[in-house]
């Protein structure tokens, strides 16, 4: 019998999407910190000028793991969820909307540390932006941020529209206020290609001797002795192998990071009983996540290759009402043209969902119930976005389809799983540092929010 393969690790980072790509550049800036990223997809995506115009997430994309959840209960409405399996996460393949969220969101998770004050300078240090400048903007942070000063035909006609029936023009979205009106998207694209986490700050640190990153290394389980998480058994492009480290930090999403969680026994006790898990802490993992539901609706506006997917929103009454600039089958690459789509996203839902796992094996996908009709108050307020959308666009007989902006967060979150640095209560040496801590979703899309995350709690694991 061969014997396990052993690595061992100051900091094991579990993910090297947008929170661990920052993560592990921030902690190996110490160079007696031996820092091991283990990633489950390949090493990286192919780059080419102009390909943040593509969301490369269809059928066939080997860089996108896919998860079936369930919307809505009445009726019944099912969809594949899409994250990055890549090196950079969802951050290498997403829409380079770098919008942070708002003021009052963070002020609202009342956690220590967490407040706007906390996190501004986290963002300020991510970010150089290219067209502001002062206290709220970062100006030499790894990660371009710039928002279209042309808009291609679609959103000229779009934002003309919104401008003529009373709404006023925000310069900066990520700036100061007023918070509703419609802007240009802030967008992390330089040059036509998207500069995300993993090329922005994981790339340039892979030169130093004390990171490592490891691609194709899916972990199985958390390893424990007693109360203390002590590395994980994952298995790698050559085999099995065990990975031991003084810290372990879980940066695998939302919905990676909660089934890992549970198959390892840090869960509901009674979710994790039924599925023959040993309960190692009895946590509320998965038990009220929260996501941006959205209604598209199909326009007949003109569509415009070689585009941004978005590059102006409107923000109004809790929903953000943005133009496609092209359809969602060329956006994935899957066809040359299809009729773009305005989208009605609810940023402030209230109904919550439930993420729960009904296997030890990390190969069965955990079981992924949105919830999105169970609240009246969420209806009617996507009801009412869809009724302004059809009067900016000029449609009255266009339907609205269910469909959910792929923003799943807050299945490990801060207050009740995790503790204000981001300690998996209930046992020792471990972390989670992704979208899971979010207590509830960002009023804005959260990839700049994460990213932050990912800056912030760097802080809590170097000390």
């Amino acid at each position: 019998m061969l014997a396990l393969d052993v690595v061992r690790s100051d900091v094991l980072i579990i993910g090297a999407g947008s929170a661990g790509s920052v993560l592990a550049e921030r902690l190996s800036v110490d160079a007696d910190r031996r820092v091991v990223v283990l990633e489950a997809g390949p090493q990286a995506l192919p780059s080419r000028p102009g390909d943040a115009h593509l969301v490369p997430i269809g059928p066939d994309s080997a860089v996108a793991a896919r998860y079936p959840a369930v919307l809505t209960g009445e009726p019944r409405r099912e969809v594949e969820l899409v994250r990055g399996a890549v090196v950079g996460g969802s951050g290498a393949i997403n829409g380079s909307y770098f919008c942070r969220g708002l003021p009052a969101d963070f002020d609202g998770w009342a956690i220590p540390g967490w407040s706007w004050a906390d996190v501004l300078p986290h963002f300020r240090a991510i970010e150089t932006d290219l067209d502001f400048t002062g206290p709220l903007h970062g100006a030499d942070g790894p990660i371009p941020v710039r928002r279209v000063r042309e808009f291609s035909a679609g959103t000229e006609q779009f934002v003309h529209r919104v401008l003529g029936v009373g709404f006023g023009w925000i310069d900066d979205l990520n700036g100061g206020g007023p918070f509703e009106g419609i802007g240009a998207l802030p967008l992390n694209v330089e040059g036509g290609a998207r500069i995300g986490p993993g090329v922005a700050f994981l790339r340039p640190a892979l030169t130093r001797p004390n990171l490592s990153v490891h691609p194709g290394t899916r972990v199985q389980r958390i390893l424990f002795s007693g109360q203390r998480a002590v590395g994980v058994d994952a298995h790698g492009p050559a085999g099995p192998v065990r990975h031991i480290a003084e810290r372990i930090v879980l940066c695998a999403g939302a919905i990676g990071t909660a089934q890992l969680l549970m198959v390892s026994g840090c869960g509901p006790a009674d979710v994790l009983t039924a599925a023959g898990i040993a309960v190692q802490a009895d946590l509320p993992v998965g038990a009220q996540f929260g996501d941006h539901p959205e209604w598209v609706l199909p326009v007949d506006w003109p569509a415009t290759g070689g585009r941004t997917p978005l590059e102006a929103a409107l923000s109004v009454d809790g929903v953000e009402i943005r133009l496609y600039t092209t359809g969602f089958a060329q956006m994935t690459g899957e066809s040359p043209s299809d009729p773009p789509h305005i989208g009605v996203a609810l940023m402030r839902p209230r109904a919550r969902g439930r993420l729960t796992v009904h296997s030890a094996d990390i190969a069965v996908p955990p079981r992924i119930e949105h919830h999105y009709d169970t609240v009246a108050e969420d209806v009617g307020a996507l009801e009412r976005g869809a009724a302004l959308a059809r009067e900016i666009a000029g449609v009255v007989d266009r339907e609205a389809n269910w469909s959910t902006t792929q923003h799943l967060c807050g299945t490990a979150p801060l207050g009740t799983v995790l503790d204000p640095q981001c300690r998996v209560r209930g046992v020792d040496g471990l972390w989670v540092v992704d979208g899971s801590i979010m207590p509830v979703p960002p009023s804005r899309g959260p990839h700049a929010t994460i990213a932050m995350i990912g800056h912030r709690a760097a802080e809590f694991l170097a000390s």
